[in-house]
């Protein structure tokens, strides 16, 4: 794993600021996860990829400790948080669809996909649904391009998709069944009534 080796020290640094209140558990939890990591070697990434995966995300309680523990302040720790987008400071959907941005899914029109994903979740990337079920997330490649344009569910790649594929999928994950394009205006009436010719042999025992 990548580590950010912490430059020297200089008269402009700020002071780390000490933990604030919060919950105790949590502090303490946190504590216990960054406690043997060096903040020489200024191991921020291992700390925040361990703190996620225990809490699912990086809390704002967490930060005061994390600066105190690697001798930065929060405002240093949250501009690393923007920069690594794998890394999230709020809670995450109970299901979150990765939407990959990379170049071969972007050439084979994944912006169709996204469109579709959004329009039917009912929330935009970054984000997530009001009663937080489901989240949207944009991701990098990682090197799946044979399966462009794709997703990532729960750790499964799902592609090539179209646009249909990704309205079934949407609608799925919202707990819709997919629904078969309907006849045009006009078309289930005619269907529904039978033909003269039907009625004419049923009510005169067929033709001579």
């Amino acid at each position: 794993m990548t580590k950010i080796t912490a430059g020297p020290s200089h008269p402009s640094r700020y002071t780390a600021v000490g933990p604030v209140a919060g919950d105790a558990d949590l502090l303490a939890k946190v504590g216990e996860l960054i406690a043997d990591l060096s903040p020489d070697n200024a191991d921020l990434l291992t700390a925040f990829h361990r703190v996620q995966q225990a809490c699912g995300y990086v809390p704002g309680e967490a930060i005061p400790v994390l600066a105190a523990k690697f001798r930065t302040t929060p405002a240093m720790l949250y501009g690393a948080l923007d920069f690594y987008s794998e890394i999230r400071t709020v809670p995450p959907a109970q299901t979150t669809v990765e939407w990959c941005s990379g170049p071969a899914c972007l050439f084979k029109s994944s912006m169709n996909i996204r469109r579709v994903l959004e329009s039917i979740l009912g929330c935009q990337m970054g984000e997530k649904t009001e009663d937080g079920a489901l989240g949207l997330r944009l991701v990098q490649c990682d090197g799946t391009c044979h399966l462009a344009p794709l997703v990532r569910l729960e750790g499964r790649y799902i592609g090539p998709l179209s646009v249909s594929d990704t309205i079934k999928l949407a609608r799925e994950l919202k707990g819709e069944e997919a629904r078969e394009p309907g006849p045009a205006a006009g078309e289930e009436a005619e269907e529904t009534q039978p033909s003269k010719r039907s009625v004419d042999e049923r009510e005169g025992g067929g033709e001579a």
